[in-house]
């Protein structure tokens, strides 16, 4: 029955739906650092895991058994975890809970400390320029550690890499009375790189031996694995050029190579990602992922370098693995079949070959696979899903969702996210963008643009997760009334090879032909105003930026690059080299892409934004770049972050946001 409400209640109703309708968000909501950003942060309350077979649900600081999910779901509560710190070490991390043995590091030497707290020094080195047991070749090849423990947590492998043949390269910090100097080894391409071995030290005899890896030094050791029974190492080890590599399998107790199992080789470059991964259950077989036939697959073999068989294979790639089932049959992974928007869970059979779907709904997905392999925990979210945290039963496909998260924006008038496919130079390849549109837009009037790129290798921007992998910025931006516009050109990532390679020895010449096709698009819509365009990016995407500018001088009014590589001779040895080759090598191609040769070209108004501590695009890039410009008679500006690395972090980024925004208002609108 309707009941009769007052007029002015009504009214103050409707106020109070239209207030937040037309609701300004503010990037103190919308940027990672910002007070208020998990306001508006789509998130479920609860989270699961997996105990063996036992699901467990966290709800803030309380821990339950979840019964029965499938039917009753009763709850029983297990313990809180600030009261039973012990307790969740041994659910959560019950691998590391186990080992008899924990290892840190010191003032670069390696220690390890028993359950009584007992403390072993592996190392006692004096030389700053040797550092024990930490990530090397700076954390390329899926490398984001430098301790490898045996299967039994007796023997420890770990990398030591000699860094005294590298150059220091200053860094300093101003904020100390006197400015400080913070050295870093920095070994850019094409100069003198660190020499890594691996040491394996033996709890029982507490001796150390190191692998016998032989020459040249200066190789990459990556992807370093342990064989079950702990009697062998496995390292991909790869050449300088980074075209070819081994699998190599030594001898834990001597050090000495065992065999060569195989061998990979590409006349552009090879980029082992993941280790060996042994298969349940059976000791002589393991799985290599592998980009041999173009897109990243899996492949079965035997101890002796045999391969048994190629489990996956197709226009798609495998982009993680969960696990196998009990009985070591089958193996679980995440792909980006049947398209890279999304992520789906797939298992195949490692006998028979056969392989099946288990997610169904779109959107990007990922997983956590009980220990019998028979159960999933599926988290996955898509453009208008915010999020879903789903079990699955992999015997019956039955499912349940465990748990959602509600739209933050629901209510609110918020801007308009469409997709779409622009053939890329090639008139084959299909590239995908995003495209945010004002709230209450009117296709009648001309809107300006702002472009966001980042367009390099290991990156995908456009997905078909919550809001298209929506940006905060790039909302803000909208509700300003700019139209933004984000597409993955051919050189970034998950979609093959030869997406991504076509980069190799001229980065940043096909990524700026792609990306002006996302211009030409956008010129060709009614509502796009071409005299007000802008473009920004950080790092590689910095990089892009000034790319943009200086090859296509008349298209874009501003530009705002964060933390850009100016010229390839001063970047990192591993990731530079890998994509240019040396200078010796490839001289042209140093110099068509050096931005420095180019400065004169600038027409446009350009912020370049740097962080004064800088680790990883070193400040002297933007510093060359302002000498280019002052001797071409040009004039971009230039901001400083003080005491900040590659990234603003905390409340200086919302900052940040801030004055890129101040920026693109001052000289684009």
């Amino acid at each position: 029955m309707q009941k009769n409400i007052p007029f002015i209640l009504l009214l103050s109703f409707a106020s109070t739906i239209c207030a937040q309708q037309d609701k300004q968000f503010t990037l103190d909501e919308l940027i990672p650092g910002g007070k208020e950003f998990y306001k508006y942060y789509p998130r479920t309350a609860e989270q699961f895991y997996w105990q063996g077979d036992s699901l467990l649900q966290v709800n803030g600081d309380s821990v339950f058994y979840v019964e029965k999910p499938f039917s009753s779901r009763n709850k029983e509560f297990l313990f809180s975890r600030s009261a039973d710190e012990e307790r969740v070490n041994q659910l959560f991390d019950s691998e590391s809970y186990n080992m008899p043995f924990t290892a840190f590091n010191k003032e670069n030497n390696l220690f390890i400390k028993d359950k009584n707290g007992n403390e072993i020094a592996i190392s006692d080195e004096k030389e700053k320029g040797i550092v024990y047991g930490k990530a090397v070749h700076r954390d390329e090849f899926g490398i984001d550690g430098g301790v490898f423990w045996s299967p039994n947590g007796k023997k420890l492998a770990f990398y030591r890499m000699d860094e005294t043949m590298v150059t220091d390269y200053p860094i300093v910090d101003v904020s100390t009375r006197i400015a400080t100097e913070k050295s870093i080894k920095y070994p850019m391409a094409g100069e003198q790189s660190h020499e890594v071995t691996i040491g394996v030290y033996d709890t029982e005899t507490e001796k150390t031996n190191y692998l016998k890896t032989g020459e040249p030094k200066d190789r990459y050791f990556t992807n370093v694995a342990w064989s079950p029974d702990g009697s062998y190492i496995y390292v991909a080890e790869l050449n300088r050029e980074q075209n070819h590599m081994k699998l190599n399998r030594y001898d834990a107790l001597s050090g000495e190579l065992d065999k060569t199992l195989f061998e990979e080789t590409h006349p552009k470059y090879v980029e082992p990602q993941n280790p060996v991964l042994f298969v349940k259950n059976n000791d002589n077989q393991f799985i290599w992922q592998s980009q041999r036939d173009g897109y990243n697959h899996l492949y079965l073999y035997d101890t002796s370098g045999k391969l048994v068989k190629q489990l996956t294979k197709g226009d798609w790639e495998v982009t993680g693995i969960l696990g196998f089932d009990e009985k070591g049959k089958t193996i679980y992974f995440v792909s980006t079949n049947p398209t890279p928007m999304d992520r789906h869970i797939y298992s195949v059979d490692l006998k028979s070959g056969k392989m099946e779907r288990h997610t169904s709904a779109s959107g990007v997905h990922s997983g956590m696979l009980s220990k019998s392999g028979r159960y999933i925990i599926n988290q996955y979210s898509a453009h208008d899903n915010p999020g879903k945290i789903e079990l699955i039963d992999t015997r019956n496909e039955k499912t349940v969702t465990l748990a959602s998260a509600k739209n933050p924006f629901e209510g609110y008038n918020i801007p308009t996210i469409e997709t779409g496919t622009i053939k890329a130079t090639d008139n084959q390849t299909d590239l995908h963008y995003r495209m945010i549109k004002p709230a209450n837009f009117d296709s009648t009037k001309k809107h300006p643009v702002a472009v966001y790129v980042y367009g390099g290798p290991h990156s995908q921007m456009v997905q078909n997760r919550w809001q298209y992998g929506l940006r905060g910025w790039e909302l803000y931006m909208a509700q300003k009334g700019y139209i933004v516009f984000v597409m993955d050109n051919r050189g970034t990532s998950y979609r093959g090879a030869d997406f991504e390679n076509v980069i190799h020895r001229q980065v940043g010449v096909e990524e700026a032909k792609d990306q002006m096709r996302g211009v030409e698009f956008l010129k060709s819509l009614p509502y796009v105003d071409a005299d007000r365009m802008g473009i920004h990016g950080w790092s590689y995407g910095g990089f892009m930026t000034i790319t943009m500018l200086l090859n296509y001088p008349d298209v874009f009014k501003v530009g705002v690059a964060g933390g850009p590589v100016i010229d390839w001779k001063y970047y990192e040895v591993m990731y530079g080299e890998r994509y240019m080759d040396t200078l010796q090598e490839n001289p042209n191609g140093y110099k068509e892409t050096s931005l420095l040769n180019k400065a004169d070209k600038l027409k446009s108004r350009l912020l370049i934004i740097q962080g004064d501590e800088d680790p990883v695009v070193l400040m002297q890039h933007s510093l060359q770049f302002l000498k280019a410009c002052i001797d071409a008679g040009t004039h971009p500006d230039f901001f400083i972050y003080p005491g900040h690395e590659h990234n603003m972090m905390g409340v200086d980024r919302v900052h940040l946001h801030e004055h890129i925004t101040r920026y693109f208002d001052d000289f684009c609108r």
